[in-house]
C-alpha cells in the first residue's frame, strides 16, 4: 500500500504495556505487517493492509489499538520499538495544522482489508499454515478467564518447587517450575498461560516486561485442590544463530529456589482449551516447552479417568525434541498407560540415526490420524517453535488428501468449530 497516495491513515498499533511478547500477532499476520526487537512487537504502517487477522487470536487485546494520522506523520517501526506506551490520539487541531481534518473518512482497519495478497514462489500461492489456526474455542470448553493481574497490578506467587525435568546437562536445561498462589484467586484452564515479570531493568534502565509461558498444569492445580500451577521452563543460553545469550525471565525462573517471589500477571488466552464433552478426541503435536499444555490437558484427562466418572475419546501426542535426554517429563510420559495414551516420540539430533520430526511420524500414523480428522468430536492443538508450525499442518493436509478428502473442506471446518489450535513461537 503506498501511503503517499492517502491523507489520513488509520495506523494499527500495538501497546506496549500490555503486549506479552507471545508471537501470536506476528505469527498470524498474512503479509508480514508485524515485527519485533528484544523489547517491543511492532507494526509497519507501509505493509498493514487492516485485514484484521492479527486481532482475534490476541490474548490480551494489546493488538486492537488504531491512531488517526496524517500519512507523512506515521509513526515509523524504529519510534515504535522505543515506545514504553501508546501516544495519545492526535487532538483535531493537531489533525488540523498537518493540513489533514479529522472528518476526513481514513484508510486502513477494515477499509483496507481487500488489499490482502497472498504471498507467491514461483507463480505460486505458498502455504499459509497460520491461515487454518482457529481464533475460537473447542464448543464444549470450560469459560475461560483472563487478564485478571494486568502488567501494572500483578500479583505474587511463592515458589513451592523447582526440578530439571530432562536429562540433559545445563547447555539444555528445562524446568518444571510450580507456583503457590496462597489465598489469591486465579482461576486457570489448560491451554492458558500467564506472564512472568523479570526483577530489575533492562538495557536501557526501563522495568523488564513480562514474558509469556503457558500453563503445564491443569484446572484443579499441579496438586488436586490446591491453589497451584506449574510452568515448562527452558533455560536460553544463546539466541537463535547460537551465540551466547542469557535469556533475563527463563534464567531468573529456572534460578528460583522453593521460598522465592515471582511476579505474575494473567491468564491469558480464550481459544487453545480444551474440549469438555465426553468421547472427544484431542491430537496434540507439540516440541520442547510446547508439551506444557499438552501436560495440562493429559493430565486433566487422567485425573478425569481415574475418578471413574468420564469416559474421553482418543488422546494421541506426537513429542519431538533433539535427543530423548532433552525430551522434557520422559520418564512420566513412558510410564503413562498405553490405552490412555497413543505416544508418538521424535528425534531429531541421535547419535547414528536419521532425523525425525513429528511430521514424519504424523504421515507414518496417516491410517490412525485419518479417521479422526474425519471426526467431528477431535481436535487438534499445536504448539512448539514457529519454524514446525509449516510441515505440521501440511502433514495434516496430506493426511486428509491421501483419505480421499478434500483439506480445503477439511481445514475450513477445523478453523471455523474451533477445532485446529495452533501456538507457536
Amino acid at each position: 500500500m503506498d501511503l503517499s497516495d492517502i491523507t489520513l491513515i488509520k495506523q494499527h498499533l500495538i501497546d506496549p504495556e500490555i503486549c506479552i511478547r507471545c508471537n501470536t500477532c506476528e505469527a498470524t499476520c498474512p503479509v508480514g505487517a508485524i515485527t519485533h526487537d528484544d523489547r517491543n512487537y511492532v507494526v509497519k504502517a507501509d505493509v498493514c493492509n487492516g485485514c484484521m487477522a492479527c486481532v482475534p487470536p490476541c490474548p490480551t487485546g494489546s493488538i486492537d489499538n488504531w491512531r488517526t494520522m496524517p500519512a507523512s506523520q506515521a509513526y515509523p517501526v524504529e519510534a515504535q520499538l522505543t515506545w514504553d506506551e501508546l501516544p495519545a490520539e492526535l487532538t483535531e487541531e493537531q489533525l488540523a495544522e498537518a493540513g489533514v481534518s479529522a472528518k476526513e473518512p481514513p484508510a486502513g482497519g477494515e477499509a483496507t482489508a481487500a488489499l490482502a495478497l497472498p504471498a507467491v514462489f514461483d507463480g505460486e500461492p505458498a502455504f499459509n499454515s497460520a491461515a487454518f489456526g482457529s481464533s475460537v474455542p473447542p464448543w464444549s470448553a470450560a469459560h475461560a478467564y483472563t487478564n485478571l493481574y494486568g502488567p501494572k497490578a500483578p500479583t505474587t506467587a511463592t515458589v513451592a518447587g523447582n526440578v530439571n525435568c530432562t536429562e540433559a546437562g545445563f547447555a539444555s536445561q528445562t524446568h518444571h517450575i510450580v507456583l503457590d498462589l496462597g489465598a489469591m484467586p486465579f482461576p486457570v484452564l489448560e491451554g492458558q498461560s500467564i506472564g512472568i515479570v523479570p526483577p530489575g531493568l533492562d538495557a536501557r534502565g526501563k522495568p523488564h516486561t513480562a514474558r509469556q509461558y503457558s500453563v503445564a498444569s491443569p484446572r484443579n492445580g499441579e496438586r488436586a485442590g490446591y491453589n497451584n500451577i506449574s510452568l515448562t521452563v527452558k533455560r536460553v543460553t544463546e539466541d537463535k544463530h547460537g551465540a551466547p545469550c542469557k535469556g533475563v525471565a527463563s534464567n531468573h525462573l529456572c534460578d528460583l529456589k522453593v521460598g522465592d517471589k515471582v511476579q505474575i500477571t494473567g491468564p491469558f488466552g480464550h481459544s487453545f482449551l480444551m474440549p469438555n464433552h465426553p468421547r472427544s478426541n484431542i491430537v496434540m503435536i507439540c516440541t520442547g516447552t510446547g508439551s506444557a499444555p499438552m501436560r495440562a490437558m493429559t493430565e486433566w484427562r487422567r485425573r478425569l479417568r481415574a475418578s471413574g466418572k468420564f469416559e474421553g475419546g482418543k488422546l494421541l501426542l506426537f513429542f519431538g525434541a533433539r535427543t530423548q535426554q532433552e525430551l522434557p517429563y520422559f520418564g512420566p510420559l513412558k510410564s503413562l498407560p498405553k490405552d490412555f495414551i497413543d505416544l508418538n516420540l521424535a528425534y531429531s539430533r541421535t547419535p547414528g540415526q536419521p532425523r525425525r520430526y513429528v511430521q514424519d511420524l504424523m504421515r507414518e500414523r496417516a491410517a490412525d490420524l485419518a479417521p479422526l480428522l474425519k471426526d467431528p468430536n477431535t481436535c487438534i492443538y499445536v504448539c512448539g517453535l514457529k519454524s514446525m508450525e509449516e510441515g505440521v499442518v501440511l502433514a495434516l493436509r496430506d493426511v486428509v488428501q491421501e483419505a480421499g478428502l478434500s483439506w480445503d473442506t477439511v481445514g475450513a471446518a477445523l478453523k471455523r468449530e474451533g477445532r485446529l489450535h495452533l501456538e507457536t513461537y
